[in-house]
């Protein structure tokens, strides 16, 4: 069953001078069981959208559908503790999820808060914090005696320790290096394909979403200007050129190519095979 928004419309400071209208009407299926890309331009209506997930926002006008509950304006929503236990939203910045005494119990706060002992509590936030990379040294130390990478892994192991059905990341890589960013995608693909997870990302980083995610959706202005597979999104890179957003390596490769007169299949995804359809094309002409 998708998620569903229909008619989602969202106002900030409503009835005051700093009333701002953050999404106008929006409807939106997003796939179970996928990795969605949420893009767009800086205040563009990313974050409000997700918000709306777990039920941390709600909405003015409209009805939401995730998992088997339903979100509807003006109704107080029902089951709220389980839907935030089965949708684990990772905020952009991890110090607004940090707040214990040490890195272990802000883990380990998650599970306890769902029913779990102290013991399997723990067991639950090194398991987490394992596979976010945090080493065992850190578990004692105050998340805010961490770096700032570390702090985001914190905040991710927080929400992977309560095992969620949906994960909803903003800007998850933010603040990590090359190699942890390539290590924290790998690890939320791998959740996707080995264990089912839906993953919601957003992201302004194309290449994250040319390689690691199923579907785009573009938000613009607080709407919903596109929603389509990451293959038919990049087979065209002018949108994102018109949002000043730099396409993926690969795709900026073959744009150069198809201007120089060279043949290019909008199937091909990756270097080698790129590589190959101009090596035949040179030899040929050659």
């Amino acid at each position: 069953m998708p998620i569903q928004f229909e008619h989602v419309s969202h106002t900030y400071s409503t009835g005051t001078p700093y009333e701002y209208k953050a999404l106008y009407d929006i409807n939106l299926e997003i796939e179970e069981g996928k990795i969605t890309a949420i893009i767009g331009m800086t205040g563009s209506g990313k974050s409000t959208l997700v918000q709306h997930l777990n039920a941390l926002l709600l909405p003015e006008k409209g009805t939401i559908r995730i998992l088997d509950r339903t979100i509807t304006a003006g109704e107080k929503p029902k089951n709220l503790k389980s839907l935030r236990g089965d949708v684990g939203l990772v905020f952009q910045f991890p110090e607004y999820q940090l707040f214990e005494e040490t890195v272990i119990k802000d883990v380990a706060f998650g599970p306890k808060n769902f029913g779990a002992s102290e013991e399997e509590a723990v067991k639950k936030a090194k398991h987490a914090l394992s596979m976010v990379g945090l080493p065992a040294e850190t578990y004692e130390k105050s998340p805010l005696e961490l770096s700032g990478g570390q702090k985001r892994r914190a905040a991710i192991a927080g929400i992977l320790a309560m095992d969620p059905k949906i994960l909803v990341l903003d800007e998850p890589t933010a603040g990590l290096d090359p190699l942890g960013t390539v290590s924290m995608m790998s690890l939320f693909s791998k959740l996707n394909r080995e264990m089912g997870k839906t993953v919601l990302i957003v992201t302004h980083d194309m290449e994250q979403v040319f390689k690691y995610c199923d579907n785009v959706v573009v938000v613009e202005n607080g709407k919903i200007r596109t929603h389509t597979s990451v293959q038919e999104f990049f087979a065209d890179s002018s949108l994102c050129r018109e949002m000043n957003i730099l396409p993926p390596a690969l795709i900026r490769m073959k744009d150069l190519l198809k201007e120089a007169g060279f043949r290019i299949d909008d199937n091909i995804q990756d270097l080698d095979r790129l590589a190959y359809a101009v090596a035949r094309q040179v030899k040929k002409h050659g």
